[in-house]
């Protein structure tokens, strides 16, 4: 007899209670491969990333249509007994009502957690102005609240990867988010000690999403230390795995040699993990 997997209600009450204490790691699969090979690593929840997804589709990053980013978010969650959380840019809307009815929908996909940013994709004016930014995240509220309020709501601030790293900035922002219903909040770009200590206690006790995108001196350790509760890593692993196939298709082409299938996965333990007769290949 097959178990039980976890409902939609079960998966979000387990995401919550994750942010209650402690600090986890919420990697980023990009496709419903990489998302059952992480649960079988044994993380405890994931994380969708919208850069990771579009490239696998061949496009950039910022250019997948709602529906498209909806039925990715769909197959995922069907694919994974993990909680979910949606990387859902900037609410594929440019008013509050369209924000609120982006999240209807994303909420009927099943993730457990939605992310809000407050970028504008224009690089003459990359940050929406804070009221409006926070009209967004206020109807964001609204729509979680109307379909029952357990999807965890995430705000995010952009300051630091849209060419304003201003601290002061960042903060206000994140708290005028936490003030409008978000539950976790989140600066993708901060990465010293400082300046990450002074986000988790400008807004606590919300919960703090980190980061950690580049390689760093700072283990899940130092940054539980710090106060943070979540680690993310945004489009690493796909960066990542993407210098995998391009390092060893470079071989090829300019070397003609074969080097790059030296360190490649065993295809007998892939199938093995997606037949579901063991463990992800490196897992314990």
């Amino acid at each position: 007899m097959a178990p039980t997997r976890p409902s939609v209600a079960d998966k979000r009450r387990t995401f919550r209670q994750l942010h209650d204490s402690g600090c986890f790691v919420i990697p980023n699969p990009w496709d419903i491969g990489s998302a059952r090979y992480l649960q079988g690593l044994g993380f405890q929840a994931l994380a969708t990333t919208s850069s990771g997804f579009a490239w696998s589709q061949g496009r950039a990053d910022g250019s997948m249509s709602r529906d498209r980013v909806l039925e990715h978010l769909s197959a995922l969650v069907a694919a994974t007994d993990l909680p979910v959380n949606a990387d859902f840019e900037s609410g594929f809307a440019t008013d509050p009502a369209g924000v609120a009815e982006s999240v209807r929908l994303a909420i009927e996909t099943g993730v457990a957690g939605v992310s809000i940013e407050d970028s504008t994709g224009d690089a003459a004016h990359p940050l929406r102005g804070l009221d409006e930014s926070v009209a967004r995240i206020r109807a964001a509220r609204g729509a979680i609240d109307r379909a029952g309020g357990d999807t965890l709501l995430v705000g995010r601030a952009e300051c630091f990867i849209v060419g304003r790293p201003d601290l002061d900035e960042t903060i206000a922002r994140l708290k005028a988010y936490a003030n409008a219903g978000a539950d976790c909040l989140y600066a993708p770009g901060i990465r010293t000690r400082e300046q990450i200590a002074a986000v988790v206690a400008a807004v606590a006790p919300r919960p703090v999403n980190l980061l950690v995108g580049a390689a760093t001196e700072l283990t899940v350790r130092d940054v539980a230390e710090l106060g943070v509760r979540r680690i993310s890593v945004g489009g690493a692993l796909a960066r990542a795995a993407w210098a995998g196939l391009m390092n060893a298709a470079r071989s090829i082409v300019e070397d003609g040699r074969f080097d790059g299938f030296a360190s490649a996965a065993s295809g007998g333990e892939l199938n093995a993990l997606f037949r579901g007769e063991a463990k992800a290949p490196g897992g314990g």
